[in-house]
């Protein structure tokens, strides 16, 4: 008689075959033995790259001054790194599915790291126009070319917990950025100011972490020697099921891709809320944060803003993590994507309406912090639900291109509407529509088809 095995639930018992079994103890060791060996240090390259997409935030506590930057022109510096950020999205993804994610992220790494310490020497308001131009550009492939190279290697009900695990790196990126940021702006070495030196010191993570990819990251499941040949072949297997699934759009060409339905509802979903809204609200955010902190509290000490600005982000971590989890169990995209926003957007409401402290400014950015990256794994588990191989890899591309639009946006309006008013109530109604019209666009988008 063949040997079975009882596998004992809350609420009863279900008997499998030993085989079956063991096919599930392959697959269990396999998934474990890839997300412990790839995501940490895509983590790490995840944070470095936010220390020197952001850090811009913290150094202009100092550099404004010493440049004579209005706010209008902060504005505008920080959000000009999307305009080069956009070019190069779709490109960057199509080379991680048909060349090397190895070569490609390496010299991403590189490049942006050299550029970042580059600009710890500008001395006008045009030369880090151009310095934050082409770090958009160094940047752009990379993280499309992540989410790419993540269903490479996890499957489908893996992947919104492992693009919260790598995206959680987006609030660790502010959590240790705000502190050292504000320990760094407090120094003075060689007659060059702090903020110099954010710049300087910053860079320098993404330059080894590169050097350090070209030996630690592999390409494809085929190429490792740390996975068993059982875990190997189940792994091999359950992509090769996935892509079958979606054989229906597997030999689109790239522009049919991007013609494709789901593709468009997706595009065109995060193009207007990347745009006007969803990341229009989240980067105001996070760029003007360490300011908004400053002005309405009246603090001075920058290492004590450094501090309290990394608490934000420690509400959008769990948020992060849990509504990661959360999706993969329940297999539910849109209100994982939504209800973060909307708790955004009450929490700008409640500073408008009830009396100001420092201590519901902190709480309230808190909830604020958890809307705008909570929702990031949700829907980064969308494009790869429909489409596999070189449609995906454009699709992601060209909803990262579009989406950095946004980016550009959010910090831009929030500086030109302090500028004109001296006040960041304005900003705040922005920010507020943001969040609710780009909750409310996802929410009508039609279900996704699950795999």
């Amino acid at each position: 008689m063949r040997r079975l095995y009882q596998i004992v639930g809350v609420a009863n018992i279900v008997i499998v075959p030993a085989s079956m079994a063991s096919e599930m103890d392959v697959g269990e060791s396999a998934r474990s033995r890839i997300a412990w060996r790839l995501l940490p240090f895509l983590f790490l390259l995840y944070v470095a790259n936010y220390l020197d997409r952001t850090n811009i935030a913290y150094a202009a506590l100092g550099m404004k001054g010493d440049l004579g930057l209005t706010d209008s022109v902060f504005g505008t510096a920080s959000g000009i790194f999307f305009i080069g950020y956009f070019a190069l999205q779709i490109p960057g993804a199509l080379l991680v599915e048909r060349w090397s994610a190895r070569l490609l992220l390496a010299i991403t790494l590189i490049t942006w790291g050299a550029l970042t310490t580059l600009t710890g020497f500008v001395h006008s308001a045009h030369q880090l126009y151009g310095a934050r131009f082409l770090l958009g550009a160094a940047e752009a492939g990379f993280f499309p070319g992540v989410i790419v190279y993540l269903s490479h290697w996890f499957i489908y009900e893996d992947r919104a917990t492992a693009v919260a695990r790598f995206m959680s790196a987006i609030p660790i990126g502010f959590i240790v950025g705000g502190p050292i940021a504000g320990k760094i702006l407090g120094v003075h070495w060689l007659n060059l100011t702090g903020w110099r030196w954010l710049f300087l010191l910053e860079g320098l993570p993404a330059l080894i972490l590169g050097i350090a990819t070209l030996f630690v990251l592999p390409d494809r499941p085929k190429e490792v020697g740390w996975l068993r040949s059982d875990e190997r072949g189940w792994l091999v297997s359950k992509l090769e099921e996935e892509r079958r699934a979606k054989a229906h759009v597997e030999h689109m060409s790239i522009w049919q891709a991007l013609r494709h339905p789901p593709v468009l509802i997706l595009t065109v979903g995060l193009f207007f809320m990347g745009l006007f809204f969803t990341y229009t609200g989240g980067y105001a955010f996070w760029f003007w944060m360490p300011t908004m902190l400053q002005r309405l509290t009246g603090w001075t000490d920058v290492a004590q803003i450094g501090w309290i600005g990394a608490i934000p982000f420690i509400g959008g971590l769990v948020g992060m993590l849990a509504l990661g989890w959360s999706s993969d169990r329940t297999r539910e995209r849109r209100w994982h994507f939504a209800a973060p926003q909307l708790s955004a957007a009450v929490a700008l409401i409640a500073w408008l309406t009830f009396p100001h402290s420092n201590a519901l400014l902190v709480a309230l950015f808190t909830l604020v912090g958890f809307g705008t990256v909570a929702y990031l794994p949700a829907f980064w588990a969308l494009p790869s639900a429909f489409l596999s191989a070189s449609a995906a890899a454009a699709a992601v591309g060209f909803i990262n291109c579009t989406a950095s639009i946004g980016g550009f946006f959010g910090p831009k309006i929030i500086g030109d509407i302090s500028q004109k008013t001296g006040s960041f109530t304005g900003g705040f109604a922005v920010m507020i529509a943001c969040f609710v019209i780009g909750s409310v666009l996802v929410l009508i988008c039609p279900r996704q088809r699950a795999t």
